[in-house]
């Protein structure tokens, strides 16, 4: 078994949720590294997500091996990853290849980020992707460490409390 120092937590939830800003934040706060989920994706990915075709399970394939790379690596250090991880099958994954992973689900209605989505300019993803993403979202089960965190404050208020989620867990 591994003697991990520091928190190593996958911050989860659909696109628009905050999981850079929030991630950035709670990195910083822990002081651990933190990497970009969406730099993970191969081209064609991007490509699709960019003409407003949802990915399918065998796109994101790639994309999750190379995140549970990134977590490996972590292991022992500790470290923060955004990854959408919708999917309980998804989330498994990741925490088979790294069992005191921690998922921080980013968690506000459809409303409010579709509105955050909306807003921002310069990210690949497609606001039409958003009701896909709901769709395929399972919450954090029965068995799963991690918790869910409302994003209707500040992310700063949103990192605070995803840092006491993660320091009291």
């Amino acid at each position: 078994m591994s003697h991990h120092t520091a928190p190593l937590v996958v911050v989860m939830g659909v696109s628009g949720s905050g999981k850079t800003t929030v991630g950035q934040l709670l990195a910083r706060h822990l002081g651990v590294p933190y990497a970009e989920g969406d730099d993970f994706h191969p081209a064609p990915n991007v490509a699709k997500m960019r003409a407003g075709h949802p990915l399918d399970d065998e796109d994101r394939r790639p994309w999750l091996h190379e995140i549970t790379r990134w977590l490996v690596g972590h292991a022992d250090s500790g470290g923060v990853v955004t990854c959408s991880a919708l999917k309980r099958g998804y989330r498994d994954q990741l925490a088979s290849a790294v069992p005191h992973v921690f998922f921080l689900h980013l968690d506000g209605s459809p409303e409010l980020i579709a509105a955050r989505i909306n807003a921002r300019q310069g990210h690949f993803m497609s606001p039409a992707l958003l009701r896909t993403q709901f769709a395929d979202l399972e919450p954090l089960g029965d068995g799963e460490a991690g918790a869910a965190v409302p994003i209707d404050g500040t992310p700063q208020e949103t990192a605070a409390l995803a840092h006491a989620a993660v320091t009291s867990s």
